[in-house]
């Protein structure tokens, strides 16, 4: 009993350092690439070579989140593979080790993974994707702006203030207020409407709008069915200063699928992200279980090198899977539950035919 903990405890410890290094070598790929691609943007407006680090750092949450899953295949299957060039696996087969076992152990590693994955996708991305954005736009625009207060957006255009209740991205806006002040930040005017929607650049398209012009003490009402609203704000602006779906947090999914289903408005991009965010967590059992039986196969595959080419090709195509599935179900209106989990279904398929294959062997 004494000699399998120990097991349990060596092949957990080579589990975490190969994931662990795998992933910090992916965060530093990929991080780098972000940087220079911000580059490009140093020297508009106020934003520096300090905003573009910031703001690479700032979305490496979100790299941990997508990445984790990835690296845990990779990892797995090189700390597996060097076991196994080692005859460390045959040892502890010929030993009398089963392979539910040794699946069981490397599940103990994917608890804590699959529970890293979750917290880091629920608590830390959201907050970093938002600030991340934040910091870009002021540097890039001078314009001020906060997506953290209960009344919603708050947009600094000039010498207008914009209050924005719900703001999504290739979305009308709902609940736009409007503050205009004169040049001796007087209060002038202010309008509601209850839907503003992007026409052209500089225009947008305001219905249901109620206008009150103020004159000293003096008031007047306006109200209209349709408005038009000159401003230099843009979807692509505002869209900087919200989360994507898929870095948003379950209570913000919840909430705003809730409020698109209220309002008879598509829901489908929200459901896949919040399906996702329940289930991706999980793909780090998928990604053990796909990659134990390489550890099984030294004798008839080529080299470490090669399997660790054979798990980055694979961790490529589940990458393109996730996105891509995601894409088919907004599209043409899939089952949410469906497209948010088919990649990992069908690297479980995988894994078990491959498992399969290896005990037959």
């Amino acid at each position: 009993m004494f000699r399998i903990q120990l097991y349990q405890r060596y092949l957990i410890r080579e589990t975490f350092a190969a994931v662990f290094l795998v992933l910090a070598a992916f965060l530093a790929l990929f991080a780098f690439f972000n940087f220079i691609d911000e580059l490009r943007t140093v020297g508009k407006a106020g934003y520096g070579v300090g905003h573009a680090a910031l703001f690479v750092a700032l979305g490496v949450p979100g790299l941990i989140y997508e990445l984790i899953p990835i690296a845990t295949l990779i990892g797995t299957l090189y700390a597996l593979s060097t076991m196994a060039r080692h005859s460390e696996i045959s040892v502890l087969r010929a030993s009398g080790l089963a392979t539910a076992d040794l699946l069981m152990t490397l599940f103990r590693a994917a608890v804590v993974l699959a529970l890293l994955t979750f917290l880091i996708g629920e608590i830390v991305a959201p907050f970093s994707e938002r600030l991340g954005r934040e910091v870009r736009a002021k540097a890039l625009s001078t314009v001020i702006a906060q997506s953290g207060f209960d009344s919603g957006l708050w947009v600094k255009d000039g010498r207008s203030f914009i209050n924005v209740r719900k703001a999504a991205p290739d979305a009308p806006l709902e609940g736009v207020r409007i503050y205009k002040f004169n040049d001796k930040n007087v209060l002038e005017s202010v309008t509601d409407a209850d839907q503003a929607t992007y026409e052209s650049p500089g225009h947008w398209l305001l219905q249901g709008v109620v206008k009150t012009l103020l004159d000293g003490d003096r008031s007047q009402l306006e109200r209209s069915d349709q408005g038009e609203w000159n401003t230099t704000v843009t979807p692509q602006l505002l869209s900087v200063l919200l989360v994507t779906p898929e870095r948003m947090s379950l209570y913000g999914l919840v909430s705003y699928t809730r409020h698109l289903a209220e309002n008879k408005q598509k829901t489908e991009r929200y459901e896949i992200a919040l399906w996702k965010k329940l289930t991706y967590p999980l793909a780090a059992f998928v990604m053990v279980a796909l990659a134990l039986p390489f550890g099984y196969s030294h004798d008839r595959v080529g080299g470490v090198s090669l399997k660790i080419f054979a798990g980055v090709m694979l961790g490529i195509l589940f990458y393109a899977l996730n996105g891509l599935s995601s894409n088919l179900g907004a599209i043409n209106s899939w089952s949410p539950l469906v497209s948010a989990t088919v990649p990992s279904m069908l690297f479980l398929l995988a894994a078990i035919s491959m498992l399969w294959w290896s005990e037959r062997r």
